[in-house]
């Protein structure tokens, strides 16, 4: 992703290969305050080589591995295009191993490394277009690997109820340094995954140190507290403990600025699911007002924040990805969709 060092501008962007389902997609989408989210999609066959990271219009070319990489949209029928660069400030911090379970059966087993960074360039979109610079414009780059339910459902003996769940990813900038938490709650807030951590920002790639280096200072767990607006799945307002190892705990809280509908990277998009067959090559697009949208949507629920930071000391920007879906007892959801009480 990409964001204002204000909150006023966002963009994301995701390419995935699916080796076993021989899809490769990808997508990127783009809003701001007061305005539309607009979307590209694409998909095609998976080719054998996994290097070629080309879907029609949109590729990611790798300038030097985890320090530099280059996206481009050309111009398409979608009306957004961009070209890109991804500069990084931190090391490649590697996550802790995902892994849920609904009853016997296992339903994701992933891990992924986050990088933060500064972009430049420019985007352009059917309301507009402007310019990246990377003065103003932070952002996080993150790669997973594994087992993740996404594609057409293939039913594999008797079904299984899905697991309610709470999923929170809270990757946050700071002047000198970054705090990243990530959780996976069950339905009574219970933690299936819980981890925070924090590591060293620095002012440009050259600092950056070698990519085998440990750089990341890992929390002994973290707990997070969020007011939703009422009616729906959408945090009003968040609080993040980070608790060290001692014992110690910062607490940081979270104003949301900008909306930004994950389904216009194509997750739960009812036509561009992602991992889902095409064909050979599909290229498509779309433009939403978010603020329009029913929340308790299904394809709606799934939403990343730019979020204002403040832990009593000091001051940063960041993103704050939620979904929540079935009965989650700390913010009172009693079904699949229902929303918080008013």
């Amino acid at each position: 992703n990409g964001y204002t060092a204000d909150g006023s501008q966002y963009f994301g962007l995701g390419m995935a290969v699916y080796p076993h389902r021989g899809v490769l997609d990808c997508a990127f989408s783009t809003v701001e305050q007061g305005g539309r989210q607009h979307a590209f999609y694409g998909s095609r066959r998976a080719p054998l080589e996994r290097t070629d990271l080309c879907v029609g219009p949109f590729r990611i070319e790798i300038v030097e591995p985890l320090r530099r990489a280059r996206v481009i949209l050309d111009d398409n029928e979608s009306g957004v295009a961009c070209d890109l660069t991804f500069s990084a400030r931190t090391s490649a911090i590697q996550e802790a191993r995902q892994v849920l379970w609904e009853r016997q059966r296992k339903v994701m087993d992933a891990t992924r490394f986050a990088q933060f960074g500064r972009w430049s360039g420019t985007v352009s979109h059917p309301d507009g277009e402007f310019t990246v610079d990377e003065e103003s414009w932070l952002g996080t780059k993150d790669r997973s690997w594994g087992i993740r339910g996404v594609g057409e459902r293939i039913r594999l003996g008797a079904p299984v109820t899905p697991t309610p769940r709470c999923f929170l990813w809270a990757p946050l900038q700071w002047d000198d340094h970054i705090s990243h938490a990530v959780f996976f709650d069950g339905p009574d807030g219970d933690a299936r995954v819980r981890e925070a951590l924090t590591s060293p920002l620095y002012s440009s790639e050259a600092e950056i140190p070698g990519e085998l280096d440990e750089v990341a200072d890992h929390m002994a767990t973290a707990v997070h507290r969020i007011d939703y607006h009422p009616g729906t799945r959408l945090a009003a307002r968040a609080e993040l403990d980070l608790i060290d190892l001692a014992g110690g705990v910062r607490t940081i809280t979270m104003e949301p600025q900008l909306r930004f509908m994950f389904k216009g990277l194509g997750y739960h998009h009812p036509s561009w699911g992602q991992g889902m067959w095409k064909g050979e090559l599909e290229l498509g697009g779309e433009s939403f007002d978010p603020m329009e949208l029913d929340l308790l949507q299904p394809e709606n629920i799934h939403v990343q924040q730019v979020v204002k930071l403040s832990d009593g000391e000091r001051t940063g920007i960041g993103a704050l990805e939620q979904i929540v879906v079935g009965r989650y007892a700390p913010a009172g959801f009693t079904d699949w969709f229902d929303g918080a009480p008013g």
